[in-house]
């Protein structure tokens, strides 16, 4: 019975498999991990914080980079005490140490073949200090997260890189990374106000302990660092040149002018440590200084006929206040035409030479703003312009204009050929000659047959490109060798520019430092380096190598899997909001683990191990909520391949049950609302408790479980008349079946609401008798089931086009998911016949139905106080999370709680897989119980019942929100 209802790992298909993988996993890591290696690092961390199984290995083998390397095991350090542990016993073992946080570094920062340390896991947290001016965090912030919190006290980092989504604040300081309105000084090397560290002799450096006591801690280390600051001073030819050198973006190389700023020894490490890329030490915590935001912000393009034109314009426009200047080549514009809403047709037709700024001015105020858009035009006075100036102020048409901007990146990498990496290049000249090294590096592209698709930051010279070689073709490797070379020479030795401006040196860069540096800097910076680590244990041939060719090394291959996913390109961005992420794995590991199977010939033992570990880490912990997809560059939706892997796995048996489950689903929807009764009876712990037998005996997969305070049975439906409804009201079965929360007093069940404010509004709704037993189908389509979903969806639509009279009125829908489904999934199970019909059906999810056709004919009558929204993924999808908001805000003072994203609930999820929500809401709950919120509020009932059983929090549909606020004022007459 259990082989019949449970996953059986080895019915994970296996994706096509050739034997032209070099990087493929050898058998000798089928096991994972030495084990003395695991017993000696579980000693100093904690057996949970050592990660040592094969599919472990793997999936930290990749990062964002074109590189590959398997490591021997990953550890992760709990705070700094542990990582003074790990940095002894590295010099000890002789052992090498590589730190990673997010893993979304491009030059292959983060690969090692020794111990991989991850500094994101253990180390989140952070404190804004000083009403914004400053923020205290630790490295395993999201970089985006930390933006977020300091944006409601008006101030933001200076760094803001393409990767803020997703970035955490460590790879930001060890890479000293930049972005589109990071001016020099704006940089984390001139922002950093104070920090913890760890050094490779163990010692933990507070700077705020001051330096004498760093003189009594490192008395050695504070004398070399004293005696090469003064001797560094002295040599007035290489004071210039390193002025000259950090004047301009560049992080190809050690930040050795932190001698120069600095006079105490403790702050020069301190800076010295920032954009090392962990080859010194490794920070714990930072305290940075922050920005003023612009509280008013417009955009426009600037297209002029030649390159050069808009690049003499750059100095001019920043000089007049320009918060951002990005430039734009002729082929990026072509290229956006018919792929971004922002992209003017006419830009299908332009010349070769034309280019275009993407320019951004801002104020605190709206005068200020009209004073920057003003200070812009008198710049422009006279430009030979090919479109009129339009400073568009409305914040979606920016963000559209920006989303063209920034969306290169995936266009790019969508287009790729099969097989082939994407590497994003990133050099920097003088900014007073950007047009012409611009020109010059399309020319270059070309000749090489690369992409020109040149684009960047203008106002630092800053700018990026991508190529896109396929490196199993030996003939493809020499001419990315040469191409590097003739890189070199444009950007160096012609412009003596820098070989990396922004992303890191990494091993992509390394072998160039030299070169770009001359000798006697080069030998300055390994003096610095064998200062702090003598033993050579941190990231070894990461930014400073004696290896000539390490660059041209460890490529990962792009073996071919399932069509959905074979596009990644392994940037990371969907972590962040993946509900997975903090209990096994994420969207990108996913994918990393299957193109590792696809390396694998059929019957290896590595495979068996993959396979055995795939099926709960990344098949059955999945939510399937598509949420990776709205980060994703490329829009990959990692859910819709672990759904095809259920249904691969689904035996005929099992479809046969679902299918018949579908036909009867009345007769399960009456069994529910019995079985919620019993919970309400029994408590959940009663309850879990015999639930728990059946799970043993049948499956986890298939039997759910009771982890908190299951809500009411849902009452019986209101009655409702035909006549003169304004919409049909399909209720979903979840809100057929559970009824008011647990613990609740003062509100009714969803559908209740719903009536009552189509009756406050004047635009009653119709609950059709015959409701029992729809269902949009996606418990089915979640588990693989697809036969039985299209029986639900075929059953639905004819349903619909019955109760809508052929679509004469519209069906609200009151769960987003169910929407959602009903939305994006139903017409693809459609014939021609069926989709016409579909598509006369107006179908409004409840969101939608309040923001447009209800809230302006209903008076609020009561305040709800502070509101914690949890806007639903699936409302994502449908674009109506503003909406959610709107309406929220119209019942009190609305906010999404800091650290929200997809609960995880994911229909069922929750009763099958608690873990996974507790995962998914770690950062959720801790901005719930910091809020003194008075009402809580989503739009989705798993969602709501999710979130009220993992965080204890009552939450509530947003009709059930909106029906209290609205209740009439009872006075006497």
């Amino acid at each position: 019975m259990a082989k019949l209802l449970s996953p059986d790992p080895r019915r994970i298909p296996k994706p096509v498999y050739d034997d032209s993988y070099p990087d493929a996993v050898s058998k000798q890591f089928t096991g994972g991990s030495d084990p003395e290696l695991v017993a000696a690092l579980a000693a100093i961390v904690g057996a949970d914080n050592v990660q040592s199984r094969v599919s472990d290995l793997v999936r930290y083998a990749s990062d964002a980079s074109p590189y590959r390397d398997i490591p021997s095991v990953v550890v992760q350090p709990r705070n700094a005490q542990d990582l003074s542990a790990l940095m002894r016993y590295a010099r000890r073992a002789g052992r090498t140490l590589t730190f990673r946080a997010a893993g979304t570094s491009l030059n292959g920062q983060a690969m090692t073949n020794d111990i991989l340390v991850d500094v994101k896991t253990h180390f989140a947290g952070m404190e804004v200090l000083d009403g914004g001016k400053r923020l205290r965090t630790l490295p395993g912030v999201v970089l985006g997260d930390a933006q977020a919190v300091l944006r409601r006290h008006g101030y933001m980092l200076g760094p803001d890189p393409g990767s803020t989504a997703s970035a955490c604040i460590g790879g930001v300081l060890a890479d000293n990374a930049g972005g589109m309105r990071c001016k020099i000084e704006r940089d984390s090397f001139h922002t950093i106000d104070q920090a913890e560290f760890v050094l490779t002799s163990g010692e933990i450096v507070d700077t705020r302990k001051g330096d004498d006591v760093f003189r009594k801690q490192c008395p050695e280390l504070h004398k070399q660092l004293s005696d090469f600051r003064d001797r560094l001073r002295a040599n007035e030819t290489l004071v210039a040149r390193l002025r000259a050198k950090f004047s301009i973006r560049n992080t190809n190389g050690l930040r050795i002018d932190a001698f120069l700023d600095e006079d105490e020894p403790v702050r020069i490490l301190m800076r010295l440590l920032v954009g090392s890329e962990g080859i010194l030490g490794v920070f714990t915590e930072a305290e940075i200084r922050t920005i003023e935001l612009p509280k008013k912000k417009a955009v426009t393009w600037v297209v002029v006929p030649d390159i050069t034109d808009a690049a003499n314009y750059v100095a001019q426009l920043v000089d007049a206040g320009a918060e951002a200047c990005e430039l734009l080549v002729s082929d990026v514009m072509r290229g956006s035409v018919g792929q971004f809403s922002a992209a003017p047709a006419e830009w299908a037709d332009i010349d070769q030479s034309t280019a275009a700024l993407l320019l951004e001015v801002g104020g605190t105020t709206e005068d200020e703003l009209q004073q920057a858009i003003a200070a812009a035009e008198a710049v422009l006075e006279g430009a030979e312009l090919l479109a009129p100036l339009h400073f568009e102020t409305d914040p979606k048409k920016q963000n559209a204009m920006w989303q063209l901007r920034n969306g290169l990146f995936g266009l790019i990498g969508q287009n790729r050929p099969q097989g082939a990496a994407l590497i994003t290049e990133d050099v920097c000249f003088p900014p007073a000659q950007v047009g012409e090294g611009a020109a010059e590096l399309m020319e270059l592209l070309r000749r090489y047959g690369y992409p020109e698709g040149v684009m960047g930051h203008a106002p630092y010279g800053n700018l990026h490109f991508f190529i896109t070689p396929d490196f199993s073709n030996p003939e493809e490797l020499e001419k990315y060798s040469r191409f590097l070379d003739e890189l070199v020479e444009l950007v160096v030795d012609k412009y003596d520019g820098s070989m990396k401006a922004e992303h890191g040196t990494g091993i992509n860069m390394a072998p160039f430092v030299r070169h770009e540096w001359g000798d006697e800097i080069w030998n300055l910076f390994w003096e610095v380096k064998e200062m702090l680590d003598p033993d050579i244990i941190l990231a070894p041939d990461v930014k400073l190598t004696r290896q000539s060719d390490i660059h041209l090394q460890r490529f990962k291959s792009f073996p071919k899997v399932e069509q959905e996913i074979n596009m990644c390109v392994e940037c990371g961005f969907c972590e962040p909001v993946c509900p997975s992420r903090h209990v096994t794995v994420t969207p990108r590991q996913r994918i990393v683990l299957r193109r590792e199977m696809a390396r694998q010939p059929e019957g290896s033992e590595v495979l068996g191990a993959l396979r055995e570990q795939y099926q709960y880490d990344a098949i059955d912990m999945c939510a399937a909520d598509g949420t990776c997809a709205i980060p994703c560059p490329v829009g990959i939706d990692t859910g819709k391949v672990m759904k095809q892997l259920r249904a691969a796995q689904a035996t005929p048996a099992e479809k046969r049950v679902a299918t018949g489950i579908a036909k009867g689903y009345g007769a399960v929807e009456a069994l529910g609302r019995t079985a919620v009764s019993g919970v309400n009876i029994l408590g959940p712990a009663l309850a879990n408790a015999v639930t728990q037998v059946g799970r043993a005996l049948i499956s986890p997969e298939r039997l759910p479980s009771v982890p908190g305070p299951m809500p009411h049975k849902a009452p019986q439906m209101p009655e409702t008349s035909r006549n003169g409804a304004a919409a049909v009201y399909f209720p979903a079965c979840v809100n057929r079946i559970f009824g008011q929360p647990a613990g609740s007093a003062d509100q009714i069940a969803v559908p209740q609401a719903v009536v009552e404010l189509g009756r406050r509004s004047g635009a009653p709704v119709w609950i059709p008798e015959n409701v029992d037993g729809g269902c949009c189908g996606m418990p089915f389509s979640s588990k693989g089931f697809d036969d039985a979903y299209r029986a639900k969806a075929l059953d639905l639509l004819e349903r619909m086009w019955q109760w809508s009279e052929q679509g004469a009125l519209p069906v609200i829908i009151d769960a987003a998911s169910c929407t959602h489904t009903v939305v994006d999934s139903m017409p693809e199970v459609l014939s021609p016949a069926d989709l016409e019909r579909f598509e006369a059906i107006r179908v409004l999810d409840l969101v939608q139905w309040l923001d447009e056709e209800i809230m302006e004919h209903l008076p609020i009558t009561q305040d709800q106080g502070r509101i914690a929204v949890h806007p639903p993924c699936s409302g994502q999808h449908l674009g109506t999370t503003e909406a959610l908001m709107r309406v929220a805000a119209a019942c009190g003072d609305a906010e999404v709680p800091a650290g929200a994203a997809c609960c995880g609930t994911a229909g069922d999820r929750v009763m099958l897989h608690p873990e996974l929500v507790e995962s998914a809401t770690r950062e959720e709950r801790e901005g719930l119980n910091r809020g003194n919120y008075a009402r809580f509020v989503s739009a989705n009932r798993t969602c709501e019942m999710g979130l009220q059983m993992v965080a204890g929090k009552p939450f509530e549909s947003i009709a059930v929100l909106v029906e209290r606020a609205s209740r009439p004022e009872v006075t006497l007459a």
